[in-house]
């Protein structure tokens, strides 16, 4: 079983090696004709594929929509039965068809000529109709399917998804599409939680605790205490001046005894703390209370104005630690 476990993955695997070929040599032209059409799409792209091909449609139309490309999928069978009005004048449809003759598709192929709607085509077969018919066909054959039949379509599905990626790879790239808006698609989940906002996550309003610079420093612990996460902020206003933390009372107490009580917050704060923007990712927060081993951080605006604090439990919630 090891052995066939094995084999598949290399039957896959040499799909894959010959498509990424492909695509850098004779399907250069037509990869990036089809980027092109996808980009310049005033619409949607609409996918769709029956059978493999469909379930294999369905994810490629979800990358799309994640990495910024509009995209549905639509069922052929069911196109025929009155969804044919999901596609419209501007939409590019990327039908999926190994064989290049799946009669669902090719009922299609009169609408979306006459809405002239452009037609990019992936399939096994670039003799087929369903590749004639297409504005721009691109090839993702293989040799041979995995297993000691070959008719099960695996090494086949394996690389029309790939090249489906490709596709949504390459047009996020020439969108510019960043690392924000991706987390603003993915607001929920792991992912999501692993790209939410500072801003989002933060204790802000009467929930930061805040002393004045001339606050004694029997106020700076009663304020501490009352909030109950270890630090307080020392504000001009709004203005972040500095912070005093736990470790920060411990270390004085050491070195001064009871005499801190007589000092003020200003004496005894850390000036020019580490801070981080409300629009900064919480995963960059994290990186930056792991480096500078402390357990909150200041969140000001750009021009220096306090706007919250972020606390390490505030990120037990985001699945990264």
């Amino acid at each position: 079983m090891r052995r066939i476990g094995e084999s598949v993955i290399r039957v896959e695997a040499e799909g894959l090696r010959v498509l990424a070929d492909r695509i850098a040599g004779p399907m250069a032209a037509p990869f990036e004709g089809a980027v092109e059409f996808l980009y310049a799409c005033a619409g949607r792209v609409v996918v769709t594929g029956m059978g493999k091909s469909g379930i294999v449609g369905r994810k490629i139309a979800a990358t799309f929509s994640s990495t910024g490309t509009p995209a549905l999928f639509l069922h052929p069978a069911e196109a025929v039965h009155g969804d044919l009005g999901m596609i419209v004048a501007g939409d590019v449809v990327l039908a999926l068809s190994l064989s290049g003759e799946t009669e669902e598709i090719l009922r299609l192929l009169a609408t979306i000529k006459r809405l002239q709607v452009r037609l990019v085509a992936m399939t096994g077969e670039m003799r087929s109709t369903l590749a004639q018919a297409a504005d721009i066909s691109l090839d993702c054959s293989v040799a041979q399917e995995a297993g000691s039949l070959g008719l099960a379509p695996t090494a086949s599905t394996t690389a029309m998804m790939a090249l489906g990626d490709s596709l949504a790879v390459a047009l996020a790239e020439k969108r510019g599409f960043k690392d924000e808006d991706f987390a603003n698609l993915h607001p929920g989940g792991k992912l999501g939680k692993k790209l939410a906002r500072v801003g989002s996550l933060m204790h802000s309003g009467d929930a930061i605790p805040r002393v004045d610079p001339d606050t004694g420093m029997p106020g700076v612990i009663y304020e501490m205490s009352r909030k109950g996460l270890g630090i307080t902020t020392v504000v001009r206003g709004e203005r972040l001046l500095g912070v005093i933390s736990d470790g920060d009372l411990r270390r004085l107490l050491e070195r001064r005894g009871k005499d801190v009580m007589d000092a003020t917050a200003a004496e005894c704060m850390t000036p020019n703390p580490q801070v981080v923007r409300p629009e900064e990712f919480a995963a960059a927060a994290l990186n930056i209370m792991e480096q500078k081993k402390i357990t909150s951080l200041p969140v000001v605006d750009e021009s220096g104005r306090l706007q919250g604090i972020l606390h390490l439990h505030n990120l037990w919630g985001t699945q990264m630690l």
